[in-house]
């Protein structure tokens, strides 16, 4: 399995790639966030244990398609305890993405990835039509967390999740189905419906796991204004979106799996837009960048 994954990983570096007009190469952003969390709960005189972290984060557009990014969390408001208390370091990942032939589009990971898991991933998506994609996702990672200083395993656990992605243009509506092992080892599988409005999405989904049994919910993702970015070589602005998400069992052990790009929500999905653009991609853009002319001294 480790082989395999250098060998996609070479093939990463040696592959030529088509670059865009919004291709941001050189540049450097700087952004925070907020990481919202909330759980049922029936003591402590309180209906809800409330957990809100700052995340702040940079990103490096290296060129090629290549990016560096890393992400913090800052407690602002913890009542979930004394794990969550400290000021750590959530995720710092190197990836690389390309195009193979006419149809198939590919991302490559490695690092510290949210999840508290690092090590290796691989993210793939295949165009069939302008209404259906085939998407799959393989991880190689081990535990990994700052939260109570420095705690770690080696690299055991291999995650795989594969399935049909359908897109409605007419309606700007996405539904995708996928089922496979997640990171605390369930077998299971997850079905989403995403609706996309303009700057906003909201979903639904269900999901079966050998370990959580039956889940449902509801998720919402906010792209963040300001919607016109001047691009210049170093950028200071608030993270990219605001995603919320409600599960009716809350299980924490069950159908989970990581993010590799501190900015990753449904709305976006896991490649850039200019990338073999499908489904979402196509619509118009949230954020248009002008480029800044420097200015001569």
């Amino acid at each position: 399995m480790r082989r395999w994954f250098i060998v996609w990983i070479v093939a990463a570096i040696l592959m030529p790639i088509r670059l865009s007009a919004q291709e941001k190469a050189g540049t450097i952003d700087v952004f925070v966030g907020v990481d919202f969390n909330y759980r049922d709960i029936y003591y402590n005189n309180r209906v809800f244990d409330v957990l809100m972290n700052l995340t702040p984060g940079v990103k490096w557009y290296m060129g090629h398609h290549w990016e560096m990014a890393a992400q913090a969390k800052v407690p602002i408001v913890n009542q979930y305890g004394d794990r969550y208390k400290r000021v750590r370091l959530n995720m710092a990942v190197l990836s690389k993405q390309l195009v193979i032939g006419s149809n198939w589009k590919m991302k490559v990971s490695g690092g510290l990835f949210g999840a508290e898991r690092y090590g290796l991933d691989l993210k793939n998506m295949f165009v069939l039509n302008h209404w259906l994609a085939l998407t799959a996702q393989v991880g190689w990672t081990g535990f990994c967390s700052m939260a109570n200083g420095w705690e770690a395993s080696t690299m055991r656990r291999l995650t795989a999740q594969a399935g049909p992605e359908i897109y409605l243009q007419r309606w700007n509506t996405q539904i995708s189905v996928r089922g496979g092992r997640y990171v605390y080892g369930d077998y299971g599988v997850v079905g989403e419906g995403f609706r996309h409005f303009k700057h906003v999405s909201v979903g639904v989904y269900a999901s079966y796991s050998n370990k959580g049994e039956e889940d449902a919910g509801f998720k919402v993702v906010f792209m963040l204004p300001p919607y016109k970015r001047t691009n210049r070589k170093v950028n200071i602005r608030p993270a990219s979106n605001f995603r919320l998400t409600y599960s009716v069992e809350a299980e924490e052990y069950a159908n989970r799996t990581y993010f590799t790009d501190p900015e990753q929500n449904e709305r976006t999905g896991w490649f850039d837009r200019d990338l073999l653009p499908w489904g979402a991609d196509k619509m118009a853009p949230d954020f248009i960048l002008n480029d800044r002319k420097e200015e001569k001294e």
